[in-house]
């Protein structure tokens, strides 16, 4: 699996790289989803952390199961740590990063 990792073309405002980090902050990831509706670069990222929100979800409910969950979600817990503040640091630095396995459900979210 190759990731793909591509500058913006430097049009993005300040604003916008916010708003697509704020996108990998738990529920925020909603606030620039419906607020930026014209922007690509804000999008793909919202629609990415709306993902690893949803994952976030599916972890804590795992957790609550006895002995396979006490395991399963601090490893998750980990995973989604590392991917939301990659993604906020890509975001940050105005680049597109297809998160592996993310980007493909993120590409089907039709808003």
């Amino acid at each position: 699996m190759t990731e793909e990792i591509k500058n913006t073309d430097n049009n993005e405002s300040g604003e916008n790289k916010i708003l697509a980090a704020i996108s990998y902050i738990g529920v925020l990831c909603f606030v620039p989803l419906f607020l930026k509706k014209d922007s690509v670069f804000v999008q793909f990222h919202a629609k990415q952390g709306l993902i690893l929100f949803i994952a976030w979800v599916i972890t804590w409910a795992v957790g609550l199961f006895p002995v396979i969950g006490w395991v399963a979600a601090p490893v998750a817990c980990i995973s989604l740590i590392i991917l939301s503040l990659l993604g906020f640091v890509y975001a940050l630095s105005g680049k597109y990063w297809r998160i592996p396995y993310v980007s493909q459900y993120a590409e089907k979210i039709k808003i």
